[in-house]
């Protein structure tokens, strides 16, 4: 039976893949078969957002192993292993879904080592959706009353396995009523704001507004912004935060004017092996994301591009990270460890 996420579906023998390079102007599913499937659905962007990069890629190693039948192992998933892991570098989540899958496949063959990795990706799918869900509320209870809340990228159910990281905040707030607008940046060079963010919050009839990335300062001035949430794609051990490139200028921004920002992101985003942001590797991709848009061109040809997809803001610019099981405030490398200290406990 699929598994009830607005995105991702799981048919058992394949993954149906919500192509969001086509959204808001049209409705197409992607069918993945393999790993191949799989990295090229996360390398192209047909899938984005880290939870749904990890839950993706989880599936696309359960397919291989599946389709290898008698001859699955460990071994001979190395080179699907290698595929997806060099899909994306930044998201932690993929790195922590393969992990995840090979520690629970190491002792299996076969047929039953492809059931195996299933059934755990079809975990991994279905846990992101319940923290999603607790992530939600304990976010929500940190936005002030009528709240006006800034956002930026897309970190809904889109880019999940359902209800959404940041913008799980924003609907949990919505549902408890007390929000009062959205203000979605546009989120060059790929629009996912524009493109993706509206519309998820259209769909719910949500109030959102579209802005120009460049709007952000302006707005704040104006005291027309309460807070900024935003999603992750990976958080060091120092509390330092990668994400959708444009967050490092909103957290100055926020702490600027005052404004709390806030940072939503389920636990397996937090890499304890990575000290600071200065070790995250970020993504470049390529110049003609910027030079065009649908294919149309904004620049001239030849001009040179530098295109790097995340940015790191520092820990001490961020009022809270949010995830499922608890609230780090004022985030250090000290707070960090005790938030993991207590995952560990608790494992």
């Amino acid at each position: 039976m699929p598994i009830d996420s607005p995105a991702i579906r799981w048919l058992d023998d394949h993954l149906l893949l919500l192509d969001q390079r086509h959204l808001p102007l049209r409705t197409e599913w992607l069918a993945i078969h393999d790993a191949a499937g799989a990295a090229g659905a996360i390398r192209d962007m047909a899938v984005r957002g880290a939870p749904a990069i990890g839950i993706t890629a989880a599936y696309g190693l359960a397919l291989e192993a599946l389709g290898l039948g008698r001859r699955a192992s460990l071994e001979t998933l190395r080179p699907a292993l290698e595929t997806l892991a060099a899909s994306r570098p930044t998201a932690v989540n993929l790195f922590w879904a393969l992990e995840r899958l090979q520690r629970l496949g190491a002792d299996l063959e076969g047929e039953a080592l492809g059931r195996r990795l299933a059934r755990e990706a079809e975990s991994i799918h279905q846990d992101d959706q319940a923290a999603n869900l607790r992530l939600g509320e304990l976010g929500a209870a940190l936005l002030p009353h009528d709240a006006r809340v800034y956002t930026h990228c897309n970190t809904g159910a889109l880019a999940t396995g359902g209800h959404g990281t940041a913008l799980g905040i924003i609907r949990s707030a919505w549902r408890g009523g007390h929000l009062r607008e959205v203000i979605a940046g546009e989120t060059r060079p790929w629009l996912q704001g524009a493109r993706l963010t509206t519309w998820e919050l259209m769909q719910e009839n949500i109030p959102v507004t579209l802005v120009a990335d460049s709007a952000a300062g302006m707005l704040m001035a104006a005291g027309r912004v309460d807070a900024v949430v935003v999603g992750a794609d990976r958080i060091a051990a120092n509390g330092d935060t990668a994400n959708k490139i444009g967050t490092y200028g909103l957290a100055v921004l926020a702490r600027h004017h005052g404004l709390p920002f806030i940072v939503a992101a389920p636990d397996s985003t937090l890499d304890p092996a990575m000290t600071d942001g200065g070790g995250i590797v970020i993504e470049e991709r390529a110049a003609d994301e910027v030079r065009r848009v649908g294919g149309q061109p904004l620049a001239p040809e030849q001009c040179p591009v530098y295109n790097p997809a995340f940015d790191v803001t520092p820990a001490a610019l961020i009022t809270a990270i949010v995830t499922e099981s608890g609230v780090v405030h004022s985030p250090d490398a000290a707070s960090v460890a005790e938030h993991l200290s207590r995952l560990n406990r608790r494992s």
